[in-house]
């Protein structure tokens, strides 16, 4: 019997060029991941979608960018969908920002070094995805955006409190989880958006 619930997918942009030079909100995708987000078009779920919402950070338009142009939607950008606001450090190579990152969830309800608090991330993501759905046209939606926002929409939709256990698997994003729209159940965790 054939599905008819409309379904979310939050889909994290993958692999990007990585320039320390330029602020991260305008990282482009690297080679590596823009052909895995062209494989993610051979997945079925693609051409069930309606509507398309980004972040509006560089890689999360390009992401989106190759998703419109295989489906023929338009991409609709909320700002809210942004990444946690890390301005306050910059650009913090490898173990640095792991490093950052282990304090983010860990204390969600303080600035670690600046950086905006899980909390307040985890409330304006909700936020924000309560504004997709208000927006979109009914049926599946695509919301592209990025890792620490989407772990901790994910730990709202599970009910559990912020912790990095729930982040994406592996390094340089490309995952996405599922939700059933009008329940907000969640239908499955992260997978590779170039495997699912």
């Amino acid at each position: 019997m054939r599905r008819t619930m409309p379904v979310v997918r939050f889909i994290t942009h993958p692999d990007v060029a990585i320039d320390p030079a330029r602020p991260v909100p305008e990282w482009h995708l690297s080679l590596r991941g823009i052909l895995r987000a062209r494989m993610m078009l051979e997945r079925p779920w693609v051409t069930g979608l309606k509507s398309l919402f980004s972040s509006g950070e560089r890689k999360a338009l390009d992401t989106a960018a190759i998703l419109s142009a295989a489906t023929g939607l338009d991409v609709t950008v909320l700002e809210a969908l942004h990444e946690n606001d890390r301005s306050a450090t910059g650009y913090l190579p490898g173990p640095a920002f792991e490093a950052m990152a282990d304090a983010f969830f860990a204390q969600p309800e303080e600035s670690v070094r600046g950086w905006e608090r899980a909390a307040d991330a985890q409330a304006r993501i909700v936020a924000a995805v309560e504004q997709v759905l208000a927006l979109a046209p009914p049926g599946d939606v695509a919301i592209i955006a990025h890792g620490a926002v989407g772990a901790l929409l994910l730990c709202r939709l599970k009910g559990v409190p912020i912790s990095r256990a729930e982040d994406q698997p592996g390094r340089g994003g490309g995952n996405l989880f599922a939700f059933d729209r009008d329940s907000r159940a969640l239908l499955h965790g992260w997978r590779p958006i170039d495997e699912e």
